[in-house]
């Protein structure tokens, strides 16, 4: 469903489900998409801004996802590895990476953002609101956003966003097809940085969401180990210690 301007998708979409819209029943994965968002949401309460109807604004609703809720990181391996696909398709691999926990980078530039809300029920997950943001042909930002970049930019091409959105549906019905144990593969051979040493920063985190985290140190130097399945990111540092860190803990220094 194409919807001209709302406050987010997500929001948008979750309200829909609260009122159980009767629309909600015509489709498997039902998904909305907007031209212009006037309140979109990233993660830890980041704002994303998006330029009118430039862009790819969409959330989609994955009902009973079959992810066991402590694994319920797979679900944002899901969507990420889907949207590499896509892009993939449209600009080519080079230099595509999925950033983790689930941004989509070019280079050191941020190409999409994701926002994944999982609601539970019992002991499992009743429903995910998956909500993308992907640059398509933007070229200028007014924001702070530090790094942002878009498919026109890198290929020079313009964009139908309905096309992409498209066919990031058919590519995420097909990987909902495949075994979970690949979403992860894909994942994890298409992490940014995933080779290597680089410098990450810790930070703590304030309480307040809208709040920006602030560093604890002056940096250090890290290789990625690995996920866990509850997605947190695995580092071993140049003094072989090794230490898990959930989002917003730890942020690369671009």
């Amino acid at each position: 469903m194409y919807v001209e301007e709302v406050d987010s998708t997500n929001n948008w979409l979750k309200a829909a489900v609260a009122e159980e819209a009767a629309w909600l029943g015509e489709e498997r994965i039902p998904v909305v998409w907007t031209g212009f968002q006037t309140a979109g949401r990233g993660q830890a309460g980041n704002g994303w801004e998006s330029e009118q109807g430039k862009n790819l604004l969409f959330s989609l609703l994955l009902r009973q996802p079959p992810v066991p809720v402590e694994k319920q990181f797979l679900i944002s391996m899901l969507a990420a590895v889907a949207l590499w696909d896509t892009v993939a398709e449209a600009i080519g691999k080079e230099g595509l990476t999925i950033k983790w926990p689930n941004d989509l980078y070019w280079g050191d530039k941020k190409l999409a953002g994701m926002l994944i809300e999982n609601t539970l029920s019992g002991s499992g997950i009743a429903y995910s609101i998956i909500g993308i943001g992907l640059n398509i042909n933007q070229e200028q930002w007014i924001g702070n956003a530090p790094n942002p970049v878009s498919m026109r930019l890198i290929t020079g091409q313009d964009y139908s966003p309905e096309q992409v959105l498209t066919r990031y549906m058919t590519l995420l019905e097909a990987w909902l097809q495949r075994p979970q144990s690949e979403w992860r593969s894909a994942y994890m051979q298409h992490l940014y940085r995933r080779e290597g040493w680089w410098r990450f920063v810790e930070r703590e985190v304030s309480l307040t969401p809208t709040m920006n985290a602030q560093t604890t140190d002056g940096g250090f130097l890290a290789r990625i180990e690995g996920i866990t399945e509850q997605g947190e990111l695995i580092l071993k540092r140049e003094n072989n210690e090794t230490k898990i860190y959930h989002f917003k803990e730890i942020r690369y220094i671009l």
